[in-house]
Order: C-alpha cells, then sequence, then structure tokens
C-alpha cells in the first residue's frame, strides 16, 4: 500500500512545497478529467520525492503559483512519464514550466522498449505491475474514493526508482546524451489551443458522407458540442460518433424515426429527441451550393528522384534500427525523411541544417543517410 499526503488547503500546500524544494529529484504525474467532462481541466497533481508521496488537489485549491519554485527549479530534476499532456494541462491550466525534465517514456524508446505506456515500462525495468482499476476514472469528482489516491498516488511513487534505472542502462548503452537531448526538447512543450474549426469534417467517416449528409452532420455535431458544455461531458457520452454518422445517413425527421437508430439510447430520445430532430431539419434546409464539402487535395507532382531517394533513406534508416534495436519510426519519422529527400544535403555537415533534425539522429545515422543519399543509381 502506498502512503501518502492529500493536500488541499493553502497551509497543507505550503509545506508541502517547502519539502518538496529540499529535494533533487521528484516524481511528477497529473490527472485530468477529459474522458468523461467537456473541458479536460487539470484535476490532480501527484509528487512522489524519494520519502513521501502528496497528492495536490487543483479544485481545491485557488492559487497553485507557489509550485513554479518546484517545478521550475534547475537544481531539482522532475521526472515525468510521457510529459507530453502533463506540460500542456499544466502551462493551459496553471501557467507552470517545468525545466530539468527527465522523461521514462523517451528513456525506455532509447532502450528498445516496444510496450511504451507506464505499466508496461515498469513492469519491464523493475519487475512491478501497477493497478489499472482506475486508468479511466473521473477525477473531477469530489470526493475521490480511497481507491483512486491510492491508484494516483502509485503512479509517481515508483518513477524515482525507474528513473535510476533507465538512467543507469542508457549510460551503459551510451544513449544518455541522446535521451537528454530529447529531454531538452520535451520540455519545451506547451499548450497551443486546437482548431474547431470544422471540426465535424475530422470525424472518422465523415469523408464518405455526401454534401447533404455533411450538412446534416455539421448541425448535429454543433448541437452535441453545446449539449455537452451545458452538461459539462465529453462529447461522446452524450451521443457517440458512430450515432451521429448514422443520423447523418438516414436523416429521420421525426422522434419515432430516431428510435431505429442504432446507438441512441431511449432516456437521450426521450429528453433530446425534438432537438436533435430540429438540428437535422436544419441540416436538410441548407441548399445545395452552401452544402459543406471536403477540400479537394492538392496536386503534386511527384518526382521519381525524390522518391528514390526517400526510399534509399529508409532502407538505410532500417539498417541501423535493427542493429541498435530501436523501433525506425521513433529514430526519424518518416515525414523528416521524406524531407531529407527533397532538400538533398551533400554532406553531414550540410544534414545538420535540415529543420527538426537531432543532433543525436545525425550522430546515429547522419552518415548513412548521406551516402543513401547519394548511392548510385542500379
Amino acid at each position: 500500500m502506498t502512503t501518502y499526503s492529500y493536500i488541499d488547503t493553502p497551509e497543507a500546500l505550503d509545506a508541502a512545497v517547502g519539502r518538496l524544494g529540499t529535494q533533487t529529484l521528484l516524481g511528477i504525474d497529473t490527472e485530468a478529467a477529459g474522458y468523461h467532462r467537456y473541458l479536460d481541466r487539470i484535476s490532480l497533481i501527484q509528487i512522489s520525492s524519494r520519502a513521501e508521496t502528496v497528492l495536490i488537489d487543483p479544485l481545491a485549491l485557488t492559487d497553485l503559483g507557489c509550485l513554479s519554485t518546484v517545478l521550475g527549479n534547475e537544481r531539482i530534476e522532475k521526472v515525468f512519464h510521457d510529459a507530453d499532456f502533463d506540460l500542456r494541462i499544466l502551462d493551459r491550466d496553471l501557467d507552470l514550466r517545468v525545466v530539468c525534465l527527465f522523461d521514462t517514456q523517451i528513456a525506455a524508446s532509447f532502450l528498445g522498449d516496444r510496450g511504451l505506456g507506464l505499466g508496461a515500462v515498469v513492469e519491464t525495468h523493475l519487475g512491478l505491475t501497477l493497478p489499472k482499476a482506475f486508468q479511466r476514472a473521473d477525477w473531477a469528482e469530489r470526493p475521490l474514493t480511497e481507491g483512486m489516491k491510492e491508484y494516483a498516488a502509485t503512479d509517481t511513487v515508483h518513477l524515482p526508482t525507474l528513473r535510476d534505472t533507465l538512467r543507469d542502462k542508457l549510460l551503459a548503452a551510451g544513449r544518455l546524451a541522446w535521451a537528454e537531448e530529447e529531454f531538452e526538447r520535451r520540455a519545451q512543450t506547451r499548450w497551443v489551443a486546437p482548431d474547431k474549426t470544422d471540426a465535424f469534417l475530422r470525424i472518422k467517416g465523415a469523408r464518405d458522407l455526401s454534401p447533404g449528409a455533411l450538412a446534416i452532420l455539421r448541425e448535429l455535431h454543433a448541437w452535441r458540442e453545446a449539449v455537452a458544455e451545458e452538461r459539462d461531458q465529453a462529447p461522446f457520452r452524450i451521443v457517440s460518433n458512430e450515432a451521429l454518422l448514422a443520423l447523418s445517413t438516414e436523416a429521420p425527421t421525426s422522434v419515432v424515426g430516431l428510435r431505429k437508430i442504432r446507438g441512441l439510447s431511449s432516456g437521450l430520445i426521450d429528453r433530446r429527441g425534438r432537438d436533435v430532430v430540429a438540428a437535422i431539419a436544419r441540416g436538410l434546409s441548407v441548399p445545395e451550393a452552401e452544402r459543406p464539402r471536403f477540400p479537394r487535395p492538392e496536386r503534386w507532382q511527384r518526382d521519381p528522384e525524390v522518391d528514390a531517394r526517400g526510399d534509399r533513406l529508409r532502407e538505410a534508416r532500417g539498417r541501423v534500427a535493427e542493429a541498435l534495436n530501436l523501433d525506425p519510426g521513433f529514430m526519424v519519422s518518416r515525414g523528416l525523411l521524406d524531407e531529407i529527400a527533397r532538400l538533398n544535403p551533400g554532406s553531414v555537415d550540410q544534414l545538420r541544417e535540415v529543420p527538426g533534425l537531432r543532433r543525436w539522429q545525425v550522430e546515429v545515422l547522419g552518415a548513412e543517410l548521406v551516402a543513401a543519399l547519394h548511392a548510385p543509381t542500379r
């Protein structure tokens, strides 16, 4: 059983920050409510030193600015697992930044792990099994159950030891500097507001709809967003995407007709059926010339030489990745290889100028990529 302190008063927070500020390493995680709520607001912050674990309640505390003295302290190493989302919501919700980051998911990737969830990495490197019971819990509910608190504490209590183990293995493999470069880049992650323009077009399956059905889908999507925001529920909990697509295709014009649509509950139809029918009617009334359509993809001329260079680059990446037991896509993305093929650098020095290419990537396979670019054609 993991012991922890639950922090929900300013006095307890000040005391906890004072203790944490004396440490040299902290394991950190956050919980949000996006699976259940319309807004995935930060709902819990877990921090483990080598001596204690604290659970900080952002919903009970109006001012968490004092955490900046810990998160922004360059003398304290902060250990996250897959920090990307945590860094984004800390930035967005609390205006907090993290420096001196160690990301155990990145570290595991450099060691050739294929299972990269926290549970898989902990099991692989520490031989421990983490609980899974509350992975989909609603972290915005209050009070949190004791089981939820225990689960949340378990997410960080092993991070200091996991960091030590992974760091030792990276050092032994000669890959610590590679990982540290990625840690530095990951620490720059900030919140960027998503583009909600024409979000209905990004629903999987929308591309198969006719313009008329897309007009209905647009209205239904807007209706669902409004209801989800009003009820503070995740949109898919109001109506699934699959049900929206079926409604858009079949376009029932009565509440009775809604009952034939798979995925619509009787309760929703009873409470909101008329609103759904009204949204469908609005979609049906859109003039043909004003119905939404997917933008036509840009046409581009294929360059056989560039394509051939790209193929050779992927082959070179594959050889090096196999030799190092690393995932090829983790080593260099396909998109970046395509850009290298287009730019066609003539030397390793020129390769270093390719935007987005890391120093460690140049070190690991720069010579092989340049050789592949300029290999004689067969």
